[in-house]
């Protein structure tokens, strides 16, 4: 809205984007690669476009980031590895051309877990990302550097990847909102992948809000693009007279609240108590078979990974240890993390 009424420019909030990644990205290691002079261009042809009133949308001339893992015309994508140290892409991911066509303003990539197989995010060869709220603490991973750089406030969103809970482990351990979307929702054309069948493509934001805007700007595979208009222009952030009443949301009463830390416990049943009261329905729920869903998970993680990175395995050297253990891979799936 301030954009719109020109009490505040594309140019000024990518500025202050940019200094505060100067200020805070020495202690946090969030942002890899900082694209400071394609931003003010970004930045400035947006002010030029709202002020002739060609609006593309909430996301337009708004500073936002995104994981090094959606390869970048021209700006290089390693994936938090040295072997892509590089590797420099002629293309824009699919979601990177989706945030360009919405009008925000890319004001760098995020750090990660080397090549998104783990979840503190302490890289071995880009240095450790760390969590703005305590810096000897981890910010989770694989898109630690997109939690730590939202949740610091240098960028309004940032995107990330989720194979075994790269986004959702992230925003959890940083304090923001995370979403992993349904499968085929997001692109995922163009993004360095862990998993063929796994990869998710979502956003990290400051609100539950902002995340639906940027679902909306992003939505849209190939699959996706199939379907009638009607299924592919649904609004999904909230509009007047929105509300959850009578939606059904299920809460489940095994394997998620085992081994849970009592403050984590009483968060999660004091948002579904909040979410009653506004008039959802909280259902109860026996999840089926997550020890064998895991067991699964596992054996399709360990198959494809080696798959795609079988070309590059006479590199050992060139691999971090933990990336090497099946132990990592597990991580992601089983083990909580301690600090």
């Amino acid at each position: 809205m301030a954009l719109r009424q020109r009490t505040v420019s594309s140019a000024e909030l990518t500025e202050a984007a940019l200094k505060r990644i100067a200020k805070l990205n020495p202690k946090l290691n969030a942002i890899l690669t900082v694209l400071e002079e394609s931003a003010r261009a970004q930045a400035k042809a947006a002010d030029e476009e709202l002020a002739r009133r060609a609006d593309r949308g909430p996301l337009h001339g708004i500073p936002v980031a995104v994981k090094d893992v959606f390869e970048t015309r021209g700006t290089r994508t390693t994936c938090g590895s040295v072997i892509f140290l590089h590797h420099v892409p002629d293309r824009d991911a699919a979601v990177v051309e989706k945030l360009r066509a919405a009008g925000a303003v890319l004001v760098g990539k995020a750090g990660m877990h080397e090549l998104a197989y783990g979840i503190t995010s302490n890289n071995p060869h880009f240095g450790a990302i760390r969590n703005p709220w305590d810096v000897d603490r981890i910010p989770g991973g694989s898109s630690g550097g997109s939690g730590s750089a939202v949740a610091s406030d240098m960028v309004f969103m940032a995107m990330g990847s989720d194979t075994g809970g790269s986004i959702r482990i992230p925003a959890a351990f940083c304090g923001t909102v995370g979403l992993k979307p349904t499968s085929g929702r997001v692109s995922r054309y163009g993004v360095m992948p862990l998993d063929f069948s796994l990869d998710h493509m979502g956003p990290l934001t400051r609100s539950v809000r902002d995340t639906a805007i940027t679902l909306e700007a992003i939505a849209g595979s190939i699959r996706a693009m199939r379907l009638p208009r009607r299924s592919r222009s649904v609004t999904m952030y909230r509009r007047p007279g929105c509300s959850i009443r009578n939606v059904r949301i299920g809460l489940p009463q095994n394997f998620y609240f085992e081994r849970l830390d009592p403050d984590v416990d009483m968060a999660v049943r004091r948002a579904a108590a909040a979410a009653e009261a506004l008039g959802a329905r909280i259902i109860p729920v026996r999840v089926p078979d997550i020890d064998a869903l895991n067991v699964v998970g596992r054996v399709i993680l360990l198959a494809e990974a080696s798959a795609l990175m079988e070309k590059y395995i006479d590199n050992r050297d060139q691999f971090g240890s933990d990336v090497l253990s099946p132990c990592s891979i597990r991580a992601g799936y089983c083990r909580r993390p301690t600090m």
